[in-house]
């Protein structure tokens, strides 16, 4: 099984242990990974700015550059989302590479199957359920729909040795963060985002974690200017720690 590791700008740029923590758990797995190293941006900013056609050079370089590749991994399920749901219409034809496009935790729960101790974490951790994760990849159960309740983060956590797991109230609402929302309605964001981080607070946990670094991030830029005592950590991070 060949993997292409996509890691998208902003965690390349902002938090890179976030991509060194993914190579790290995908190498200790065992998996056949490869990083592209002249991947760019998949075009995200864009499309949801309304630029849409600036995003079409962007796809179609994404789809050459992880040709040849099983599976397209990546520790963001905003981007991975993008990918694999707007690609096909905005390129007007099947892409091939985009279906095969996933996220971590997806990658790590339904194709790998982890089935063995990972690393330690001796810490209270509130789980962070991102908004494209639960209601375009699928990584939990929406809390509107009448559905038997599942976690693949929670399953994914429970591997790793040491760890308390909790969630907040209200555990699958937006923190606020939504890429432009937060830009053209920054007060409505910002309250989310104050509302989220306290839920997450009541809990008692030391730590937020997730699987995507735009939430984290929000909700990390909240707690630091309220002067809140509370960390914040991509969910990779947290698998790989102690390997």
């Amino acid at each position: 099984m060949k993997v292409g590791l996509f890691i998208p700008c902003y965690v390349d740029a902002i938090y890179p242990e976030v991509g060194m923590a993914t190579w790290k758990l995908l190498r200790h797995l065992g998996i056949d990974v490869t990083y592209p190293e002249k991947q760019t941006c998949c075009g995200q900013p864009m499309a949801n700015a309304g630029f849409e056609k600036q995003a079409i050079p962007l796809a179609e370089k994404f789809e050459g550059m992880f040709d040849g590749f099983d599976y397209v991994v990546s520790p963001s399920v905003s981007c991975t989302a993008f990918v694999r749901i707007n690609y096909p219409r905005l390129l007007n034809h099947e892409c091939t590479v985009a279906a095969k496009c996933m996220d971590v935790v997806e990658f790590f729960h339904d194709v790998v199957k982890i089935d063995r101790r990972l690393g330690t974490f001796p810490h209270k951790v509130s789980l962070h359920n991102s908004c494209h994760g639960v209601r375009e990849l699928g990584l939990s159960s929406p809390s509107e729909q009448h559905m038997a309740k599942f976690n693949k983060i929670r399953d994914l956590l429970t591997l790793v040795d040491g760890i308390d797991i909790v969630e907040p109230d209200r555990p699958d609402e937006c923190c606020g963060f939504g890429g432009m929302f937060s830009v053209e309605e920054t007060a409505v964001s910002a309250q989310m985002g104050r509302d989220k981080v306290e839920r997450h607070i009541q809990t008692g946990a030391e730590y937020v974690t997730g699987p995507d670094c735009s939430c984290l991030m929000h909700m990390a830029g909240v707690a630091k200017k309220q002067g809140l005592n509370i960390k914040f950590k991509h969910i990779v991070e947290i698998l790989a720690a102690g390997l």
